[in-house]
C-alpha cells in the first residue's frame, strides 16, 4: 500500500504561520530587552498584525490536509474581524500595559496574537477535530488573559469562571461531537453531511435521540463561547473583571470564533434545518427561542446595569440574540448578513471599549455614573462614545443599523417563501421591540454626558495610540454605514461556499 503524504499549501497558511512566529518573536523580545522599553512589544505586535492581515490578502482560496484546513470567503472574512479585533485591542492596551503591567508585556500580547492564530485555523477547519483544537488554542490564552491583573481579586476570579465554564462547554462539545461520530464514522463535515442526508431520507426524517442528543450537546457547547441564554451566566463577571482591552477581545473575536464554529459545525454539518422533511430533527426552533431568549434578557437586565462593563456585557448577549437571527435565516442574504453583522460590530464595539479603557485608565472606575458632563470636559471622547452607542442600537445612517437591517430582511424573506417558517416573523418582532429597551440605556448614557451637571467632570488624557483606535472605530462606523456595498459585495460571496443554500 503506497502511503501519500497530505496536500499542504503554505502558501494558504501563511498568514496563520506569520502570525504565530510572530507572538514568538514579541515574547522573546520583551525578554531579550530586558522589559526597558515599555511600547516596544506593543509597537512590533501591531507591525506583526498589519503584515499578517498584507498577507492574507494574498492567501487565496483552497483546501490543504485533506478537508482539514479550507480556505474560502467564509474564512477569509472572519479572519479579517479577527485581525482587525486583535489590532485594535493591542492599540487600546498600550496605555494600560504602560502603567499596569510591567512585568509581562511581552506574554500579554504574545497571548492576544496565539488566541488569533486559533481564531484563524478555526474559521479555516472543516473538520471536527481541527475544529476543536483550533477553538481550545483560541480559548485557552484567554483565560489566562482574562486572569492578567493577578493583585486584582475580580481578574482571577474572571479567569477561574472563565476557566470552568470553557471546560464545561469543551465538554458538552465533545459529547456532541463523539456521538456525531458514532452516527457518521467520520469527523469530516462534509462527509457528515451526506452521511446524515443519507440516513435521514431513508428513514424519513426519524433518526432517533441519538441525533437529536448530538444537535444540543453542541448547541450548548457553542452557547457558551456565543454567551446565549441560559448559557451566559459566565459574560457579565467575566467582562467586569478582565481587562478592559481583553473584554473588548472577548466581545468581539472570541465572539465571531463562536460564530464561524457554530457555521462550520451546524450549518455544514447539520443542516435538516433547511430542508422540511428532516425537519423533525432540524436545529432551527432551538436556536430560536435561546436567540430570543438572549434579545429579551440581555436588554432588559442591561437596563438595570451601573457598571459600564456589564452593561456592554449584556449588550453583547443581547447582539448575540440579532446575529442569530440572520444565522437561522439559511437563504442568500442569512450568512452575509451574520458577516456584515460582525464587521460593523468590530468597529462599533472595539471603539466603544477603547473609550472605556480610557476612561477607566484615568479614573480607575466603570460607573455609568462618573460620565456625568463627560461633553463638557472632553467633547471628542463624548461624540465619539455617542456615536458608537448609536450604531450598538442600530441608528441610521451607521454601520450598526446596515446589519441589523441585513439580518431582519434575510428573515423575513426566508420567512414570506417557505412555509412553515413564519415564525421567523415573530423573532424579528422581538428583534425590533426589544432594540427600543437598548435604546434606553444606550441614550442614559449619552443623557448624563451631555446634560449632567457635575461641578467637575473628568478631564480625558490624550493617549495617541487609543485615540488612533477610537478614530478607526469612528471610520468605519460611519464609512460602512454610508457605504456598505463593498463589505456586503464580499459578505455575499460566503454563501457560495455552502452548495446547498438555494441562491
Amino acid at each position: 500500500m503506497e502511503f501519500q503524504l497530505p496536500e499542504v499549501s503554505l502558501r494558504m497558511m501563511a498568514p496563520e504561520i506569520v502570525l504565530f512566529l510572530g507572538a514568538l518573536l514579541v515574547m522573546t523580545a520583551d525578554i531579550v530587552t530586558r522589559r526597558r522599553n515599555g511600547n516596544l512589544v506593543g509597537y512590533l505586535s501591531l507591525g506583526v498584525l498589519a503584515l499578517t492581515g498584507v498577507i492574507l490578502a494574498y492567501a487565496g482560496y483552497g483546501r490543504g490536509f485533506g478537508n482539514m484546513f479550507f480556505n474560502n470567503p467564509l474564512a477569509l472574512f472572519f479572519k479579517v474581524i479577527f485581525i482587525g479585533a486583535a489590532f485594535m485591542t493591542v492599540g487600546s492596551s498600550l496605555g494600560i500595559t504602560h502603567k499596569k503591567i510591567v512585568n509581562h508585556r511581552g506574554e500579554f500580547f504574545g497571548l492576544i496574537m496565539l488566541s488569533t492564530v486559533g481564531m484563524m485555523f478555526l474559521a479555516s477547519s472543516r473538520e471536527l477535530l481541527s475544529l476543536y483544537i483550533g477553538l481550545e488554542l483560541t480559548t485557552i490564552p484567554l483565560f489566562v488573559l482574562a486572569a492578567f491583573f493577578k493583585d486584582d481579586k475580580k481578574s482571577v476570579e474572571a479567569g477561574i469562571k472563565y476557566l470552568i465554564v470553557g471546560a464545561f462547554s469543551s465538554a458538552l462539545l465533545l459529547y456532541g461531537i463523539s456521538f456525531l461520530y458514532g452516527l457518521c464514522g467520520s469527523t469530516d463535515l462534509l462527509q457528515m453531511q451526506m452521511s446524515l442526508a443519507t440516513k435521514q431520507l431513508y428513514t424519513q426524517g426519524e433518526m432517533g435521540a441519538i441525533l437529536l442528543l448530538a444537535i444540543i450537546a453542541i448547541v450548548a457547547g457553542l452557547g457558551f463561547k456565543l454567551a446565549l441564554p441560559p448559557f451566559h451566566q459566565w459574560a457579565p463577571d467575566v467582562y467586569e473583571g478582565a481587562p478592559t482591552p481583553v473584554t473588548a477581545f472577548l466581545s468581539v473575536g472570541s465572539k465571531s470564533a463562536g460564530l464561524v464554529a457554530f457555521i462550520n459545525v451546524v450549518v455544514v454539518g447539520l443542516f435538516s434545518f433547511y430542508e422540511p422533511l428532516m425537519a423533525p430533527n432540524d436545529w432551527g426552533v432551538l436556536v430560536g427561542v435561546l436567540a430570543a431568549a438572549a434579545m429579551i434578557l440581555g436588554n432588559t437586565v442591561a437596563i438595570r446595569q451601573t457598571n459600564i462593563k456589564r452593561m456592554l456585557a449584556y449588550s453583547s448577549i443581547a447582539h448575540a440574540g440579532y446575529v442569530m437571527i440572520g444565522m437561522l435565516a439559511m437563504n442568500e442574504l442569512g450568512l452575509a448578513s451574520v458577516a456584515f453583522y460582525m464587521f460593523a460590530y468590530l468597529f462599533t464595539n472595539m471603539g466603544a471599549f477603547a473609550i472605556v479603557t480610557l476612561f477607566e485608565d484615568k479614573t480607575g472606575s466603570c460607573e455609568i455614573a462618573e460620565y456625568d458632563g463627560l461633553a463638557r470636559s472632553s467633547p471628542f471622547i463624548a461624540l465619539s462614545l455617542t456615536v458608537f452607542l448609536l450604531s450598538l442600537t442600530g441608528i441610521p445612517p451607521l454601520a450598526g443599523f446596515v446589519g441589523k437591517f441585513y439580518v431582519f430582511a434575510a428573515a423575513i424573506k426566508q420567512a414570506g417563501s417557505r412555509p412553515g417558517l413564519q415564525w421567523l416573523y415573530w423573532l424579528v418582532g422581538v428583534g425590533l421591540l426589544t432594540s427600543v429597551f437598548a435604546l434606553y440605556y444606550y441614550a442614559n448614557v449619552i443623557r448624563l454626558m451631555y446634560f449632567g451637571k457635575r461641578a467637575e467632570p473628568v478631564t480625558m488624557a490624550f493617549n495617541p495610540p487609543a485615540v488612533a483606535v477610537i478614530l478607526l472605530g469612528l471610520v468605519g462606523v460611519i464609512l460602512f454605514g454610508l457605504y456598505p456595498q463593498p463589505i456586503i459585495q464580499f459578505a455575499s460571496q460566503i454563501p457560495l461556499s455552502f452548495g446547498f443554500i438555494l441562491p
